[in-house]
């Protein structure tokens, strides 16, 4: 199934946006904060969590890996859907929710739509203590919940799909950008993106 997309956004709605990839538009089910940073004609990298209901497939996206990571941590709290996660989801960054959780505020989490205070209760009792994102968003600001630099971001997968470490490629995509003098957001141009690849499997490399 599709772990995630890398495309043109073709439309943005009110819960969900169309990425075009190579001529296929696939609907992907948002939160708030992540449609915010998004709009038409963008080149985007989205990734992907897939959840069957009855008869139907519906793919939600995310920005961030830590969103991706607090939507299934949701889904496991029994009585909560994929609607109610991303209420969650469109109200608070996952660093705004860990803290939350941790001060274990239900009145604060009541705010996200369409989750009532048992809800919330419930949520605060099952995660409390299993609460576990990526070390990067404890820092709590906005700016940890930006997306990353989606042509950057492709590129990072291509080198893990390589066989090389997550994290170490994407230190290396971001020292080739820095070495490089290329602007960021990186254009989505093949010449310039074949010069980073091969400037970050040189310092990999060199490293080994």
């Amino acid at each position: 199934m599709f772990a995630s997309l890398t495309g043109t956004v073709e439309t943005v709605g009110a819960d969900s946006a169309v990425i075009d990839v190579n001529g296929v538009g696939f609907l992907v089910r948002m939160s708030a904060l992540d449609l915010a940073h998004l709009h038409t004609g963008q080149q985007t990298h989205v990734l992907t969590s897939p959840h069957v209901a009855q008869d139907s497939l519906s793919l939600y996206g995310f920005l961030t890996r830590q969103s991706q990571e607090l939507f299934a941590q949701l889904l496991k709290v029994s009585g909560i859907g994929p609607k109610v996660a991303l209420g969650v989801l469109s109200s608070f960054t996952p660093a705004q929710f860990a803290d939350i959780v941790q001060r274990q505020d239900t009145t604060a989490l009541t705010k996200a739509q369409g989750l009532g205070r048992k809800g919330a209760q419930k949520i605060i009792l099952e995660l409390a203590n299993k609460l576990v994102l990526d070390s990067d968003s404890a820092s709590g600001s906005q700016a940890d919940a930006q997306p990353a630099d989606p042509v950057a971001a492709q590129l990072v997968d291509a080198m893990v799909g390589m066989g090389k470490d997550a994290k170490q490629a994407q230190e290396a995509v971001n020292k080739a950008i820095e070495a490089l003098g290329i602007a960021t957001p990186m254009p989505a141009d093949k010449s310039v993106e074949s010069q980073v690849l091969s400037y970050a499997f040189r310092s990999m490399d060199r490293r080994d």
